[in-house]
């Protein structure tokens, strides 16, 4: 497959060319006044302490709004509304091939809880957290284009090697 973004290229693949891709269920949880849910990706992680929108990996039989519920409920504590199917992205970072089927989210209920000690951030276009995992960006130049957001979609971490 060609159309798929590449994380960190030049970076060898951890099971090569011909992996197969993990598929994940990620929400896109969105407040009336239009803020989104990023949260930072957990210590122990691959790519810890970047920000991403919720969601995890499909276990065997489920549908992508099966997982979506499950991994909300076990990650951040809350019972989504409907899932809607929005966009599909594969991504292909060093340690995983990951096809995220992104699903917005108006509706939930619950409190949330950072189960797995991360931490959350509502956020508007240009979104002010940093570092922003390769895969989430591709969705903030979604948003960018239905919002007919111009400029910067977020802020860029200056890389400690550079």
């Amino acid at each position: 497959m060609s159309d798929r973004l590449v994380a960190d290229p030049g970076t060898a693949r951890e099971g090569g060319p011909d992996r197969k891709a993990v598929e994940v269920a990620v929400g896109v949880l969105v407040r009336k006044d239009g803020a989104f849910l990023l949260t930072s990706r957990p210590v122990g992680k691959a790519y810890a302490g970047y920000w991403e929108f919720p969601g995890g990996k499909l276990e065997v039989g489920e549908t992508i709004e099966q997982a979506l519920r499950r991994e909300l409920q076990e990650e951040i504590g809350i019972t989504i509304g409907a899932a809607i199917p929005w966009k599909v992205e594969l991504v292909d970072y060093p340690h995983a091939l990951v096809r995220l089927h992104f699903c917005k989210v108006f509706e939930w209920a619950g409190e949330l809880q950072m189960r797995e000690a991360q931490m959350y951030s509502w956020e508007q276009l240009p979104v002010q957290v940093q570092p922003v995992l390769p895969g989430t960006v591709p969705v903030l130049d979604w948003f960018a284009k239905e919002r007919a957001h111009s400029g910067a979609t977020h802020l860029v971490a200056a890389r400690a090697d550079s």
